[in-house]
């Protein structure tokens, strides 16, 4: 598969999997997974069983996941339609870290993170990654989420399966500037 060809692919699963199943008259189960059977007779362009597991194998981001059979896949997160991933509150490290765009840094500041169209905001363990979310939306800039003092005062986070770690709603007074550390 060449690349053009695994990029389209991971899109159109991205698309189906975490945003509107139905555009394809696909059904996802409860928990999000659906039969790769399925999407392959849907997908509208060539591809197969295989190139779906090499998308979800090669990925560096881990978007989806393969049951252990090889039947159903699923997002591990950014869903924006309803879907119980079954993650387990997990705490957080001290501190965990949002990419944004620097465009968007001010008002994130001032009124918090929301999910927006997501179920969960999503942060990353490290300010590295953070870097690479950020720059996908303009010049970037990280933020410092005080995850545990959240969890002390009664806040929940998830890790999803390729360790992006979820939460609700983030109140400014949690949130800094990384150039201001």
């Amino acid at each position: 598969m060449t690349e053009g060809e695994a990029k389209r692919l991971s899109k159109f699963l991205s698309l189906v999997l975490r945003h509107d199943p139905g555009k394809v008259g696909l059904s996802l189960d409860a928990g999000g997974w659906a039969d790769v059977a399925e999407i392959v007779a849907r997908a509208g362009f060539p591809t197969s069983a295989q190139a779906i597991a090499e998308v979800v194998r090669d990925s560096d981001k881990q978007r989806f996941s393969l049951s252990a059979d090889g039947a159903r896949i699923r997002a591990n997160q950014g869903h924006s339609i309803d879907v119980d991933l079954g993650l387990t509150p997990v705490d957080p490290p001290e501190v965990l870290f949002h990419g944004t765009a620097e465009k968007n840094v001010a008002a994130i500041l001032a009124d918090g993170l929301r999910p927006m169209k997501r179920q969960h905001v999503h942060l990353s363990g490290d300010s590295e990654t953070a870097l690479k979310v950020g720059q996908r939306h303009g010049r970037p800039h990280i933020l410092l989420v005080q995850a545990g003092r959240m969890v002390a005062e009664g806040h929940v986070f998830f890790r999803s399966v390729n360790g992006v770690w979820l939460s609700g709603p983030i109140a400014p007074g949690y949130l800094s500037s990384a150039a201001d550390a």
